[in-house]
């Protein structure tokens, strides 16, 4: 028997020294996590999902034994005194209807918090689903003019509300409305991804620019956000089996490729905004806006491994042209790359 447990243990103790800080895949694997706002401080919740994440995408043969959320979370009760041949013991048979249904009562409460994040998930496949139809009915070649755009404005708008309810989800609200408190929430939720996402939806669908490149990280997102809920909730259900179960598969096993997909089209949108500064639709608000949500994505846990993946890669491909045919530039430039670094 101990011969068997070995192989687990060993990879118990890889798990646990696994550095999971370092990596960007951990960071959007825990933002994407829905439970209670209170358990993601417990030393035991966050372990358990680090096995799982470890479980995933490191070691598939590890066993993540399951997590018991209200065993650790109820108060230890007072064993109860040895009977006694009181008279008063009597009348507890009488009174034992009206205990079971109080006990009955007092447990109905505890199946909310699942019933409540149930719900959430309900509602975030609901409109990732329905953003998702909007996007690709926004970029289909053959749409009228007017259906696109609009399905174009309508697809950000839906993935604002989703992050903003997710947001609410997550963090709640700030605890006083005072700059203090707005401040510590603010500081909480900024280098969250969907804090990332509401900005760049906002910075999009108030602009006059109708840029269809700009869809492509909101497909991304909501095609990760339904897979999931399709493999989570519709595994057994043989429609799901014989229509969707390779499509999700693939998209579970490939959100990495989608996420650096996102990063090079945010990145993209960045050079394509300053070159719309040349044109009648020039909008520089807009274009500030977006180069400072630029540097938020290279610096958040969530986004900064893929961005600064994208980053490097055009430095090495511009720096050497630089250098030989516009050293004037290099000044510049570097100082640049210092405020952004920064």
């Amino acid at each position: 028997m101990g011969e068997e447990e070995d192989p687990q243990k060993l990879k118990r103790i890889g798990a646990a020294s696994f550095d999971y800080d370092n990596d960007p895949r951990w960071a959007e694997y825990w933002s994407n996590i829905l439970i209670p706002p209170h358990m993601t401080s417990r030393s035991d919740v966050v372990d358990h999902f680090k096995r799982k994440f470890y479980q995933r995408y490191v070691d598939p043969d590890l066993v993540v034994e399951p997590m018991s959320m209200s065993s650790s979370s109820q108060p230890a009760r007072p064993s109860a005194p040895p009977s006694s041949a009181n008279p008063s013991d009597q009348t507890q048979p009488r009174n034992s209807g009206s205990t079971a249904r109080t006990s009955r009562a007092s447990t109905t409460p505890a199946s909310n918090p699942t019933s409540l994040h149930w719900d959430r998930q309900t509602i975030q496949f609901s409109v990732n689903a329905w953003v998702f139809v909007v996007a690709v009915l926004a970029i289909f070649p053959l749409a009228p003019r007017n259906l696109s755009n609009r399905a174009y404005r309508l697809a950000f708008m839906g993935t604002a509300c989703s992050s903003l309810y997710s947001l609410h989800s997550l963090y709640g609200k700030p605890r006083a409305w005072n700059m203090q408190s707005v401040q510590m929430w603010f500081q909480s939720v900024i280098a969250t991804k969907d804090f990332l996402y509401f900005i760049y939806c906002l910075s999009f669908s108030t602009s006059h620019l109708n840029l269809k490149f700009a869809l492509i990280p909101i497909l991304c997102r909501a095609l990760e956000h339904v897979a999931k809920f399709l493999r989570r909730n519709f595994s057994h259900s043989s429609l799901y089996r014989k229509y969707l179960e390779e499509p999700c598969v693939w998209v579970e096993s490939n959100t990495t490729t989608l996420s650096i997909l996102s990063s090079h089209t945010e990145i993209g949108l960045g050079f394509l905004l300053i070159i719309s500064l040349f044109s009648w639709q020039r909008n520089i608000l807009q274009t500030f806006m977006y180069w400072q949500l630029l540097k938020l994505m290279y610096h958040a846990p969530v986004t900064a491994g893929y961005h600064q993946s994208v980053w490097s890669k055009i430095g090495m491909t511009v720096n050497p042209l630089i250098h030989r045919y516009a050293p004037f530039l290099s000044t510049p430039i570097s100082t640049i790359q210092r405020w952004w670094c920064r």
